[in-house]
This record gives C-alpha cells, structure tokens and sequence, in this order.
C-alpha cells in the first residue's frame, strides 16, 4: 500500500518511508563531493566522495513519558519541547541516523587533525541532512498528514549549549541506540554519523527499545579519552564547552567547515556496538 492512501492520523507503514528515503538517499548530489580539495590532509580516496551510507530509521510514539524526562535540567533542560508542543496532535516521531560512508570514517582514523573528508562531511553533510528532513516532511503532507521538521523549524534554539529539541535523545526514545561515554549515540552501525527527526500526526509502529539504559551500548572502553585532541572526555563523561571551543578552532582555519569526530572514529564504536569490556 502506497503512502498516497494515507491521511491526518491514519496509519502509516516505515517500510514506505523507508524506501523513499532510500531512494532519495541514493539520488541526490548532494550526498557527494565531486572533488574535495586539500584542508587539514590530501584527500586519501577516490572522487567523488559519499558522505553518507544509507540511512537507518526508527520511530518513537510522540506521547512515550521519555519525552517529558528530557525536560530535566540534568538531561536536555526545561526549554526542550515534546512533540506535540511542536504539532498539536502529534503521534509519532521518525527519526533516522545517517552513518557515514567508509570513505569519511577510515581517513578520519589518524591522530590529529580531522581529515578533510570529515571536515568536508561534517559541513557538506548537513546540508544533506536538512534536504532529507525536508523531504520526509513533503513526504508525509502529500499523503495527508501534519509534520514538522524540528531542524528546519523557525521556533528551533540552542542557547547555552542546550536546545529545543535534541535529535540524539529522540534516537534514544525512538529505540535508535544509546549513548556512549563521549555521549555520542550509539546505534547498530555505530556512532560516526549525523541524526534527524520528523514529528508527524500520522500513526506509526513505535520500535522497540533494545537499549532501556542510557549507556547500555558502551564498552567503557575508555579509547575516546585519548582520541580527543582537546581532552574533553574523561571516565566521567564529556566538557561540551572545550568541545565546542575545539571546534571553534578548526571553524576559524577552515570556514564555513570544521570538525572533529576524534571520539567517534578508531574507536570500537566507531560503525557497530561493541562488544563489552571485561573486567571493567
């Protein structure tokens, strides 16, 4: 059954949403640099790059009671909206993790420096992200139903390093993983990559949680500590402001790109969910 029979609030399939983005993924230019040039490293692989492999997706009911946790000071803070505080009515929310490519994941493995193609995705893949998003929306009114892009949206804010809506805990809800001790999201193909949601009044088949814990995903390897050029992360979490000011730096080498991704690459994590540490 097509997405075309569907209305506001009916029921709605994620294999149907899953093959238009797939195939929407697969078309668009801009999930590839034709010939990226030198920043930080020569580009180590062919051209042109693809930023990212195809996405994986998941759906959260938009009335799940995680919704209203987030609104704690000590997770995302009380400015965080649920999702009916974006759509009125809303049911469902989709939410997606886009891996990156082998190609952007293997040059970033070094020490130092993101390498190019990292920096490259990082700017260059957010645009990607935005467009998906932006489709998944059109995607959803033209069968009928209300959706909102919360990325997209005019009422989005971050301030203070907390925002509105946080599409790494929406993954989280939406049973996409859990979070690592860098508090990177950790799905089944890893945590090298980028999130995005859509909250829609359309009637979707929440995904069970395979990860109830927070952390449940991480090795407590403690690899990320080292790999992190500014020591942001240590074995009781992560300083977002000296991450955040890292990046910063590289923003005023390379603008508009910049980047980092040390402590979600040459880590176990890095495309998978590892195997735990024994003997912690």
């Amino acid at each position: 059954m097509g997405l075309d029979r569907f209305g506001k609030g009916a029921e709605m399939r994620l294999m149907d949403l899953e093959e238009k983005a797939e195939a929407f993924h697969a078309g668009s230019a801009l999930n590839r640099i034709e010939a990226p040039e030198t920043l930080s490293s020569v580009p180590a692989g062919p051209s042109p790059l693809t930023i990212y492999a195809a996405p994986l997706f998941a759906v959260a009911d938009a009335l799940d009671p995680l919704w209203a946790r987030l609104k704690d000071a000590e997770v995302v803070g009380p400015g965080h909206l649920a999702p009916d505080e974006w759509l009125p009515g809303a049911r469902s929310v989709l939410s997606y993790f886009l891996p990156y490519s082998a190609q952007v994941r293997r040059a970033n493995r070094g020490k130092g420096e993101a390498a190019t193609e990292w920096i490259y995705a990082q700017w260059e893949g957010a645009k990607f992200n935005a467009a998906l998003e932006a489709f998944l929306v059109e995607t959803f009114r033209a069968a009928g139903a209300g959706a909102v892009g919360p990325m997209l949206d005019p009422r989005y804010r971050t301030a203070d390093l907390r925002c509105n809506w946080s599409e790494r805990h929406a993954a989280f809800i939406a049973g996409l993983g859990a979070f690592g001790l860098s508090h990177a999201l950790i799905t089944p193909l890893g945590a090298a990559g980028r999130f995005g949601s859509v909250i829609t009044d359309a009637r979707l088949d929440p995904t069970p949680r395979a990860y109830p814990v927070r952390n449940e995903s991480c090795a407590t390897c403690g690899i990320c500590i080292g790999r992190c050029p500014c020591r942001a992360i240590s074995a009781s979490g992560k300083d977002h402001r000296a991450c955040l000011a890292y990046e910063d730096e590289t923003l005023a080498r390379y603008s508009p790109r910049y980047g980092c991704g040390k402590c979600m690459t040459g880590v176990p994590c890095e495309g998978l969910v590892p195997r735990p540490c024994h003997g912690r």
